[in-house]
């Protein structure tokens, strides 16, 4: 299997030291967690992380998980107890944001085809608006078929209809009298305030894996979220360089589709080599765990920190 720093990636590990260093200090660190009721809270969490300079809080989304199952858990084995156990990420975020400045806040991932999208747009530019535009929207298309199918969404007919509903969405955020008409998502011209903070609306960052997730985020996105277990199998920057030709051959700028990549361990050689080939963020797993677990975990990552910045 190939490591996530492997010999045969594009950028090897002679490049230039000063751009190195450059790519050390610009990449950001944030932080997952599944909230859960035996969890550390959101306040206390994003007051942690902002009060050690952390740059972001992601929650993940799942609104219930039925008995049954047709697919499988991504990573193998039994699913884990905080799938079903997880709050609602906005509002678990606008409680983060509340006791914040300057902490980002960001859905990791939001289940859009799950999820009414004129609802879904009063909620993202509430937040954005409260939290005086720190929110990324990142969003996903799920793996959980008896999940979506409860929601009435066909499994096969999720992409298209994650697609139509952000699409709608996004003439929201940005028209006054927006309206949308597309096969999965139909509505005419309508009123719906406030509009977000940010212009023309919160980073949309989708999330999955290579080619499919990475495609559909540069025809629909503003940036790509895959998780660095899964790069590990073909190698990070393998990966990054296809995803950024795609780019670039659909007629999208790379650098406008920054790179978010989930589940990094606290590797500083790994660490070097993201921020090496221009990976924007990194964000490490917390486990749903009492302040006491939480906070050695958030002071050893600041030491982390520490070494890759220099």
């Amino acid at each position: 299997m190939a490591s996530l720093v492997s010999s045969t990636i594009v950028c090897s590990a002679g490049n230039n030291q000063a751009r190195r260093r450059r790519g050390d200090k610009n990449m950001k660190i944030g932080a997952v967690m599944f909230f859960t009721s035996y969890s550390m809270g959101p306040a206390a969490l994003g007051r942690a992380l902002e009060e050690r300079g952390f740059e972001s809080l992601w929650v993940p989304e799942h609104s219930h998980i039925p008995s049954s199952r047709k697919s499988e858990y991504p990573a193998g084995g039994p699913l884990i107890r905080p799938y079903y156990d997880i709050m609602d990420p906005f509002l678990l975020l606008n409680t983060a944001a509340a006791v914040t400045t300057q902490l980002k806040i960001g859905t990791g991932v939001c289940l859009i085809n799950q999820r009414d999208p004129i609802h879904t747009a009063k909620l993202v530019s509430s937040i954005d608006q409260l939290s005086n535009g720190r929110f990324l929207f990142g969003v996903g298309n799920g793996w959980n078929q008896d999940e979506m199918e409860n929601h009435g969404t066909e499994f096969l007919s999720r992409h298209k209809l994650s697609r139509e509903r952000i699409e709608a969405m996004q003439a929201i955020w940005t028209q006054d009298e927006p309206e949308y008409h597309g096969e999965m998502v139909n509505f005419d011209k309508m009123k719906q305030w406030p509009k977000p903070v940010q212009t023309p609306y919160p980073p949309v960052i989708v999330g999955g894996a290579f080619p499919y997730a990475a495609r559909r985020a540069i025809r629909y996105g503003n940036g790509w979220i895959p998780r660095a277990d899964r790069l590990e199998k073909d190698g990070v920057g393998v990966l990054v360089a296809q995803f950024r030709r795609t780019a670039t051959e659909a007629g999208r700028d790379p650098a406008s589709l920054p790179i978010t990549i989930f589940r990094v361990p606290d590797d500083i050689q790994k660490l070097r080599y993201c921020a090496e080939i221009d990976i924007d963020r990194v964000v490490f797993s917390l486990p749903p765990e009492p302040a006491d677990k939480i906070l050695p975990i958030l002071d050893r990552w600041v030491a982390v920190r520490r070494e890759l910045h220099g």
